[in-house]
């Protein structure tokens, strides 16, 4: 099965109408929300046509196909407005027989590692860097994915989304360019 993964949209109506078109085109059954949905928060500048109330617009005809996670920018306030679950700090998903912990980022992370056993997957975003890779801290071998921003890249990437269908994790731009992929079985 196919699942698309975005973070970091925060507020952008043009990235989440963007977003939604990418979706929409890809098949993919779910939309995973990585956190940091409505607000961009004080450390970042505004994003491109900065309308919360735009994406909550676009986003709650969805709420029976999306799982999201709560991003550091998220509150209670935004759960009022968001008519599906945004305030777990993470979820664990098992999808396609990869068991995967799903979180922002800002507690747990690369660095800051959730519980996870050998071959887990670790997805995040919070950092605006895309990446995926197979990574060995205390002695597991976990995958670190990161899909990037989708409004708000940082590190010279572009704006960019995820996709996981079967084994193969891929980030794209939104050219439909794979910047990025990982065989989650092999590599």
């Amino acid at each position: 099965m196919k699942y698309f993964i975005a973070s970091d949209i925060h507020g952008s109506a043009y990235w989440c109408r963007k977003t939604l078109e990418a979706y929409e085109k890809s098949g993919a059954e779910r939309l995973i929300i990585l956190g940091d949905i409505l607000y961009h928060g004080p450390r970042n500048d505004l994003p491109r046509d900065y309308a919360p109330k735009e994406v909550i617009e676009m986003l709650n005809p969805l709420k029976n196909k999306i799982w999201a996670v709560r991003g550091n920018c998220e509150a209670e306030v935004d759960q009022m407005v968001l008519k599906f679950p945004v305030l777990a700090d993470y979820a664990i998903l098992v999808l396609n027989g990869h068991t995967i912990f799903a979180t922002h980022g800002h507690v747990f992370n690369e660095v800051n590692l959730p519980p996870l056993s050998d071959g887990d997957v670790l997805l995040h975003g919070h950092t605006h860097l895309i990446n995926a890779e197979k990574m060995e801290k205390d002695g597991i071998s976990f995958y670190h994915l990161n899909p990037g921003s989708t409004s708000i890249p940082k590190g010279g990437n572009p704006n960019s989304y995820a996709i996981i269908d079967g084994d193969i994790f891929s980030i794209y731009d939104f050219e439909g360019n794979v910047l990025k992929s990982i065989n989650l079985l092999r590599d």
